[in-house]
């Protein structure tokens, strides 16, 4: 199964954290928000389709692809039966394999530092969409 789940831009977006990228529901983002990529977002972890919790829980491979302004990355991480995902407002995916409430995937191979400066500069119109495409994979390899 797929779930997409929207965001928009934000002028304040800079994308420079090494280790996560989120979205959020928050309307705002000041400069020290440098792993938000998003805002106004859709859903939040708490907010997350039962079966898609059930998905992220189970210790498997999840494409996560981001679409904004033409531009399309993807992301590579994991699921983890730790995953708590009761955050009221964010959406976090992580290189390492830090778990909070926040948390959607862990091993990452992409933080919002690794997306592409084009894609970054589309984030920061306050006009363009942010697509979070979430896809589960049925292989555990």
């Amino acid at each position: 199964m797929r779930w997409v789940i929207r965001a928009k831009g934000h002028p304040m977006v800079s994308a420079r954290h090494r280790t996560t990228f989120m979205i959020t529901k928050d309307e705002s983002l000041g400069p020290r928000g440098d792993c938000v990529i998003g805002v106004a977002a859709e859903r939040s972890a708490a907010e997350l389709d039962p079966e898609l919790k059930r998905q992220a829980l189970l210790e498997r491979p999840v494409t996560i692809g981001l679409r904004a302004g033409g531009f399309y990355e993807e992301v590579r991480a994991w699921g983890h039966p730790s995953l708590i995902l009761n955050h009221p407002t964010d959406i976090v995916v992580r290189k390492s394999r830090y778990i909070c409430g926040r948390t959607l995937a862990i091993g990452a191979n992409k933080a919002a530092a690794d997306l592409s400066r084009e894609m970054v500069a589309a984030l920061r119109k306050s006009t363009t969409v942010l697509e979070m495409e979430i896809i589960f994979s049925n292989d555990r390899s």
